[in-house]
């Protein structure tokens, strides 16, 4: 335990890899989009399943335009601009 009146010392950092969230939405795009193909050729599963594919690839999309949109406006210089890898 530390002492009152010596102060804690920051956290390291975290590595690169952990805060690179682009890589996670391509992949999990790229599955869900899988899914929904496979769901669409198989076409004997309930369609819930297929609209629930169909909905993952859409909000992982919408996440891609989400990082290439903070991206451009990190480039740009803008103050709200978020950095992501």
């Amino acid at each position: 335990m530390a002492e009152p009146d010596k102060p804690l010392r920051p956290p390291p950092p975290l590595p690169a890899r952990l805060l690179a969230l682009a890589p996670i939405v391509y992949v999990g795009t790229g599955v869900w989009l899988l899914a929904a193909l496979a769901l669409l050729v198989l076409d004997t599963v309930d369609r819930v399943w297929l609209w629930t594919a169909v909905s993952g690839t859409t909000l992982g999309i919408v996440g891609t335009l989400i990082i290439f949109w903070q991206r451009q406006a990190a480039r740009r210089g803008s103050k709200g601009a978020q950095k992501v890898s």
